[in-house]
């Protein structure tokens, strides 16, 4: 969150503890915008005290939209389920919505995944090179937002939010 908002990024969560409120803080702390945006659950508390900016939903979906409507780039880190069903919707909409880079964080989770997708579903012809060159798998913080800020500098969304 620190460092994408050094480079001028808001850094936009689920809102909840943990690895995305380290993303809130970091953002908050650099004096950049920090959203949270929640979902409706009877075991979920209220977003992150490092929101700035949150809104909460109650269909997930509404949800998801919000989180591509105005994304220049995911960087995803390691979770369950809603991770996954985040993840795979930023890769079938980008392509629609708008187009930016996928990050996701932590070879060691990623790649079985990653290699399935190109072993499996590229190969058997379900998806193209493009769709998954979307993809990038790193390590580093650094790198993460330098593939974020590099996209846009390559006639992908900026900061600004301008294509």
């Amino acid at each position: 969150g620190r460092r994408l908002a050094e480079a001028g990024y808001a850094t936009i969560t689920g809102g909840r503890p943990g690895i995305m409120e380290a993303a809130n803080k970091g953002a908050a702390e650099a004096g950049g915008v920090s959203v949270g945006l929640g979902i409706e659950l009877p075991f979920e508390d209220s977003l992150n005290k490092w929101v700035s900016l949150g809104i909460n939903f109650r269909y997930f979906f509404v949800r998801k939209v919000m989180f591509l409507k105005y994304a220049q780039g995911f960087i995803v880190l390691p979770g369950g389920f809603g991770t996954f069903d985040e993840l795979f919707e930023a890769l079938t909409q980008t392509r629609k919505m708008t187009r930016f880079p996928i990050v996701l964080f932590g070879s060691a989770y990623w790649s079985g995944l990653v290699d399935w997708l190109k072993g499996r579903m590229l190969a058997d012809g379900y998806n193209s090179e493009a769709d998954l060159g979307l993809i990038h798998v790193v390590d580093d913080v650094d790198r993460a937002v330098e593939i974020i800020v590099d996209d846009a500098r390559h006639g992908g969304r900026g900061p600004s939010g301008a294509e």
